[in-house]
């Protein structure tokens, strides 16, 4: 069966799509070995299988919980806002892992639901200009992916939302400065992260 709610180090994560607006060049989705579990859904499960599957687990024993599995978790707002609940009840935080498109595909301003239910709104920033974003995230809005991204980013800070953008450290120095300028011109913090290999090191 393929795994609803998977753990990666002391933090729980909701897999409930595999539906992504990007077609990213370094996703794990593209690796063709085991080493990140049966991630593909054969079908999207529901907010009572979520649940389920959540209530499995002692969060007792995990920092937090994170919306992030093999697709963009904003597809499943129904699962974002229903298990945020469960888990805030519990007394613990919620983080997303998101391209930032999530008002383009829900084809509305979702940015008011994100900070009313994550704790940390992770946002891949991936380059820092439209046309690298492009060539790398192969979005299906194409260069306009990355403006949506940012706005989107925007939205959620002036709501007073925490988030945090993340890069890849291959971009190089050069672009991760720039990286920098951005988080600082919307209000984000800037997360490094290393580059994960088909082995699944360097997680």
């Amino acid at each position: 069966m393929e795994e609803i709610v998977y753990k990666v180090g002391n933090s729980l994560y909701i897999n409930a799509t595999n539906k992504c607006t990007n077609n990213c060049v370094f996703c794990v989705r593209t690796y063709k070995n085991d080493i990140y579990g049966d991630l593909w859904l054969d079908r999207e499960p529901t907010v009572d299988e979520v649940l389920f599957e959540l209530k499995k687990f002692d969060l007792n024993k995990f920092k937090e919980v994170v919306f992030c599995g093999f697709g963009e978790p904003t597809y499943r707002l129904d699962v974002i806002e229903k298990i945020s609940e469960y888990v805030h009840s519990k007394g613990k935080p919620t983080r997303i892992n998101t391209n930032g498109h999530g008002s383009k595909i829900n084809g509305r301003d979702i940015s008011q639901i994100m900070v009313d239910n994550i704790d940390t709104i992770g946002i891949s920033l991936n380059e820092v200009t439209p046309e690298a974003y492009q060539e790398i995230c192969k979005s299906v809005y194409k260069e306009d992916g990355f403006t949506i991204m940012i706005d989107f980013a925007k939205a959620c800070v002036k709501k007073g939302g925490h988030v945090v953008f993340s890069v890849v450290d291959s971009i190089g120095p050069e672009k991760i400065a720039r990286a920098k300028e951005i988080a600082k011109e919307v209000g984000a913090d800037l997360r490094i992260r290393e580059l994960i290999k088909e082995d699944g090191s360097n997680r």
